[in-house]
């Protein structure tokens, strides 16, 4: 009787012990990605008897403020999304768990199947990301490619445009032009070529024109050079002078996602997370590269990611590790995530069954290409902060509003971006 008391006690003391492995995952998501993950949640527990997952989802624009008050209070959660531009900060900060040594020769992944630089977007090595340990592991990429009204072409008696070669900026502006229009003879524009965002769209055609923010070593600030403000030039004259995209005041009446979204602008942007969005759009459209200056210019993009983090002070950080390798590189999380359009896959092998999805866009291989070859990370993100990046775009609407020449913004701006850079290089150092 005593021995099977005791069998008793140690079998509610195993399944305590089982239960109270909880770990908990902190994120953002919108409805459909939340029922997706409580699913995954869901297939992981079922694997892992006495494992359980607390979920806790907020949003995107609260997320900031609840991670650094949870780790302010010392109660982090165990798994956490983590951006390469916050990677620097949580490692110095002592806040990640290194896993490096938890990735590798893990059942049912195949760690070399992820894209070599999904994962190089969380390595650090105490100087320079990119390089070094593994600290958090991608859970997404999002190559930003530029979509087009194809329906608007036709109507134009436009060519479609080459799902391969981008158009050079002369080219660019003069179909923008063709298809900005006054519908219904009111006097009003209804109809633009475009509607781009200086925080996400701007920045391309500045790679375009074999140009950027910053130097090769990344401690100097280039924005006055002369393909620079070239580019800045033309961007900002498809606004002021040429008038193919809404302006501030036309942008008030209606945001540019929603003209887009009812078939009144012919190129806007259009990431993997759109396209849930995109599925039911009153005209068809297309994916393509960027612009680029002249003809021979290679085209280059955005290619953003967020990744899974693990705590430093998880109290499981094998079972963490294995939960957000699960969350990112297992084969039938991803294929779950592929046929829901939720994302690109982050495995390699996957990429096929990805461009052969049916429904818009058919070019989805321009995603795999951004991915594989024409996607960059922000500047921002190979410094230590990006207070020196936004000080650019503080006074960005005299430009855009023909008020200040962009040769004028751009040498005038650039020491004010500099001191800034300095700062934040003492400020790592430090």
């Amino acid at each position: 009787m005593k021995k099977l008391i005791l069998s008793a006690c140690l079998a509610l003391s195993v399944g305590f012990c089982a239960k109270a492995q909880e770990l908990v995952w902190m994120n953002y998501a919108n409805i459909q990605e939340r029922e997706v993950f409580n699913e995954l949640i869901s297939d992981f527990e079922e694997s892992h008897p006495g494992v359980s997952i607390k979920f806790l989802s907020v949003d995107q624009n609260q997320y900031d403020a609840k991670i650094d008050a949870a780790f302010s209070m010392n109660e982090p959660p165990d798994i956490f999304y983590v951006g390469p531009e916050d990677v620097r900060f949580y490692v110095d900060k002592h806040r990640l768990l290194n896993l490096s040594s938890y990735v590798k020769n893990v059942k049912n992944v195949d760690f070399n199947d992820l894209y070599p630089n999904a994962v190089n977007k969380y390595r650090y090595d105490g100087e320079t990301l990119g390089k070094g340990d593994i600290w958090a592991l991608p859970k997404d990429l999002g190559p930003f490619a530029f979509a087009y009204n194809a329906t608007l072409f036709k109507k134009a008696g436009i060519p479609l445009p080459s799902k391969t070669k981008p158009y050079t900026f002369s080219e660019f502006l003069e179909i923008c032009k063709k298809l900005t229009k006054d519908n219904n003879n009111d006097g009003k524009v209804d109809q633009w070529g475009t509607a781009l965002d200086r925080y996400y769209s701007f920045i391309q055609f500045i790679w375009g024109n074999e140009a950027d923010f910053l130097d090769e070593t990344k401690t100097k600030v280039t924005v006055t050079d002369p393909k620079f403000i070239e580019a800045t030039e033309f961007w900002t004259e498809l606004t002021w002078k040429h008038k193919v995209t809404p302006n501030a005041e036309e942008d008030k009446e209606k945001a540019p996602y929603f003209r887009w979204l009812e078939g009144q602008i012919a190129f806007y942007p259009a990431a993997p997370w759109d396209l849930i969005a995109f599925s039911n759009l009153p005209f068809d459209f297309d994916v393509i590269p960027w612009p680029v200056g002249e003809e021979g210019m290679e085209t280059a993009t955005w290619l953003g990611s967020i990744g899974y983090g693990v705590s430093s002070k998880c109290k499981y950080p094998e079972l963490a590790a294995e939960f957000a390798l699960y969350l990112s590189a297992y084969k039938s999380t991803m294929e779950k995530m592929t046929d829901l359009d939720m994302q690109v896959p982050n495995l390699m092998s996957l990429a096929k069954k990805y461009t052969s999805k049916k429904g818009k866009p058919d070019n989805r291989e321009e995603y795999i290409k951004i991915i594989k070859d024409t996607g960059r990370s922000w500047p921002e993100q190979y410094t230590y902060n990006s207070s020196w990046y936004f000080r650019f775009f503080r006074e960005f609407q005299l430009v855009l509003d023909g008020k200040e020449s962009a040769e004028s913004y751009c040498k005038r701006i650039a020491p004010k971006m500099q001191r800034l850079l300095d700062r934040a290089g003492k400020k790592q150092k430090s």
